[in-house]
């Protein structure tokens, strides 16, 4: 037994038994109130129904993990919504939740992480969409499709918490080490649009195409949140929303498809770069060779001139 804690040593996922949603109810009641409080915990078991059916091969104990990080999650962010981030300190969330502050940063290595506790989750569907990219399919598409496939547990998510979505953003925004941390993980996402782009077209990733092309498509990223804000506050729920903010997207998907379509050819081939080098010196070294040519086939003439004319 964990004297720290109160759980077994060798489970810290105790969280994840019902008695543990329990706790946070508890905690997000008191920090939110009781009507805030029932609708996440409809909202999470909404979201674990969504997961048995996307994940049905998954084994106890990575569930009980993937549990107890939501509640811990849940609850910490509750108490930055309340009191404000600097106000609440990591030991105090672990104290409310009942677990050590070691616990906690067993599962989140920062006190930001806290809140943005899916990005690494975002990040390996976004470098798996690029990777499973067929070779004639819009970089564009597969990132806005990836964007889109993000958004199944906020589709659970109830309306009447939706309304948090905009607090959440002024958080951040009013934040300096949030803020700091959501343009770190914007810049990590360029770098693995980067990185799986120069892979693909065979190119360094610090070349200026696939740069340039990752911070694009990092771009969808920052406009998919800024429109699901945005039409929140304009009143728009459940299905309208979903299809203002896919709307924005793709308003800004063809805005950057002409330019990243010219990276497409690029990609296509695992060398194209030094192909088109190779091609360009075998051209000019045709056109010597033509020129070459002409000047023996002029002279040869010549001499055949010369030998009518004095014969």
């Amino acid at each position: 037994m964990d004297s720290d804690t109160g759980l077994d040593a060798d489970d810290e996922e105790a969280l994840g038994h019902p008695s543990g949603d329990d706790v946070i109810h508890r905690l997000i009641s008191d920090e939110l109130g009781d009507p805030v409080a029932e609708l996440m915990r409809q909202s999470r078991r909404a979201q674990e129904l969504w997961r048995k059916r996307a994940h049905p091969h998954e084994g106890l104990r990575e569930r009980k993990r993937r549990l107890t990080r939501q509640l811990i999650s849940d609850a910490a962010t509750s108490m930055f919504v309340s009191r404000g981030f600097d106000n609440v300190k990591v030991s105090e969330v672990a104290e409310r939740v009942g677990v050590s502050e070691k616990t906690v940063y067993n599962y989140f290595p920062t006190k930001e992480a806290l809140v943005l506790d899916r990005a690494d989750e975002s990040l390996d569907q976004l470098a798996q969409a690029l990777r499973a990219r067929r070779p004639a399919e819009s970089l564009t598409d597969v990132v806005v499709r990836a964007l889109e496939a993000d958004t199944h547990d906020f589709d659970e998510t109830p309306d009447e918490l939706i309304q948090f979505v905009p607090k959440f953003a002024e958080m951040i925004d009013g934040t300096p080490a949030l803020r700091a941390a959501w343009l770190e993980l914007h810049d990590r996402v360029a770098k693995v649009a980067r990185d799986e782009l120069a892979v693909q077209a065979g190119v360094d990733p610090s070349d200026p195409e696939p740069t340039a092309a990752g911070r694009a498509l990092a771009g969808l990223a920052v406009v998919a949140f800024e429109s699901r804000v945005r039409h929140i506050v304009g009143g728009l729920r459940g299905q309208a929303l979903r299809e203002a903010v896919s709307d924005d997207l793709e308003r800004a998907a063809r805005l950057l498809e002409v330019g990243l379509w010219s990276f497409g050819l690029l990609a296509r081939g695992a060398k194209a770069k030094g192909q088109a080098v190779q091609a360009a010196k075998a051209a000019d070294e045709a056109r010597v060779q033509v020129v070459k040519a002409l000047k023996q086939a002029r002279a040869a003439w010549s001499e055949v001139h010369r030998h009518r004319r004095d014969g």
